[in-house]
């Protein structure tokens, strides 16, 4: 709902017309692919598509229809998919931290808990690793961490002592 919500008062305030597609109870529910109702709303002149879905994946699917069916001009916004990310409130994170902290490139920042569970904090992982923080920790339980999240360029702490000592953020 929140995300929902903060899409279309934005989209709004920027004098755009916004449709909300339930689909629940939209043509998918009848048996109509999720690429079908995509075809038919760039049909209705569509420029842009804020894509929450419960399958991770579904926006860049959509992405990927649209740039092979020449349509690439109509642009995709993830605002979560499934379990695999929230680059939207991975977005509102950087945010925060380049208000408080404004440099990226000089800090240790921590993500704590549920992360193999979590979209968002993959999508802080994106974001801070791109953005050149030099050190990110994910610090939890080896059963809350996903199997060989060092490949994600962090460092891993199970003990939340250790872990935190040094950060920069949290």
């Amino acid at each position: 709902t929140r995300t929902r919500t903060t899409f279309e008062i934005a989209a709004k305030r920027l004098s755009a017309d916004v449709v909300n597609l339930n689909i629940n109870t939209s043509s998918a529910a009848k048996g109509e692919s999720l690429l079908d109702t995509i075809d038919n709303l760039c049909a209705m002149q569509a420029d842009m598509f804020v894509v929450r879905h419960a399958a991770s994946g579904a926006p860049m699917l959509i992405a990927q229809h649209l740039q092979n069916t020449g349509r690439d001009h109509i642009h995709v916004v993830n605002a979560g998919d499934g379990r695999h990310a929230h680059p939207t409130q991975g977005l509102l994170d950087m945010y925060t931290i380049r208000h408080y902290k404004k440099d990226f490139t000089n800090l240790t920042v921590a993500i704590v808990g549920d992360v193999l569970h979590s979209r968002v904090a993959r999508s802080q992982i994106a974001a801070l690793t791109t953005l050149g923080v030099p050190e990110v920790r994910v610090i939890g339980p080896k059963t809350l961490l996903p199997t060989e999240v060092e490949r994600l360029g962090v460092r891993v702490f199970h003990d939340m002592s250790e872990g935190l000592r040094g950060v920069d953020v949290v």
